[in-house]
């Protein structure tokens, strides 16, 4: 359904792998008018530039689903808790949002619409299907805006109290080449609402991974990025079930 508040790809396996993209998609549906550059909706502001092809290519896989938001980050953030301000941002990376400005019921509607939802299906997917691994799966862009400074890590793994996973992850990214941020970027016991919600108050394992986007920038990079997660997350789940 066009306007759904989530997507599904591949089929979700009762102890395999599912894929978590709050914000794979820059979609803004035809009847919601924010009131920007449409150019906006290209840039990071919008969407988790590259996460959305990434996972569509690990659901190929036997055992791999992906939960994709299907609304731009703009319309709603599914990476915030309900009752946060920027669920419904009114400005981001220093841009208003001016279709934002809601009164009560149409934030309300807002949530109705598509936060609620996609949290609702989020969590019966867990109950119904428990796979053995979440990933979060995000990017991250090479500098700030506010700042020349570039921001040296390939991959970040992101974590509030949870480490479990990302234990064993961090040396095996490394074990690739590639500079790792532990709890960089950012730090995940900041930004991390989904996750907290669907995994650390049940105790559900789960990798949260964010991706520098110029590694995004390509069909070869998002394949390469694909092969390389499945096969970490596998060993990943495997050694968190010993």
């Amino acid at each position: 359904m066009k306007d759904a508040p989530y997507r599904i790809v591949g089929t979700p396996r009762f102890g395999g792998i599912l894929v978590v993209s709050d914000h794979a998609s820059n979609r803004v549906p035809e009847d919601i008018d924010l009131g920007i550059d449409p150019a906006l909706l290209d840039q990071h502001v919008a969407i988790d530039i590259g996460v959305g092809p990434v996972g569509e290519i690990m659901a190929r896989r036997d055992g791999v689903a992906a939960f994709q938001g299907n609304v731009s980050r703009l319309v709603c953030d599914y990476n915030r808790d309900e009752h946060a301000p920027a669920v419904v941002p009114i400005a981001s990376d220093g841009h208003a949002i001016p279709g934002n400005a809601l009164d009560h019921a149409g934030h309300e509607a807002r949530l109705n619409r598509f936060f609620r939802p996609y949290h609702a299906a989020l969590a019966s997917l867990l109950e119904d299907v428990p796979p053995a691994l979440i990933l979060s799966l995000h990017s991250f862009t090479p500098r700030l805006a506010s700042s020349d400074e570039p921001r040296p890590w390939h991959v970040g793994v992101l974590y509030n109290s949870d480490d479990r996973a990302a234990r064993v992850a961090i040396p095996m990214l490394e074990a690739e080449g590639l500079v790792v941020g532990d709890q960089e970027p950012y730090s995940g016991v900041l930004l991390n609402a989904t996750m907290n919600r669907h995994c650390e108050a049940d105790g559900r394992p789960y990798l949260g991974i964010e991706i520098r986007q110029d590694q995004l920038a390509t069909p070869q990079q998002h394949l390469a990025w694909a092969e390389r997660l499945h096969r970490i997350c596998n060993e990943v789940a495997l050694k968190l079930g010993e």
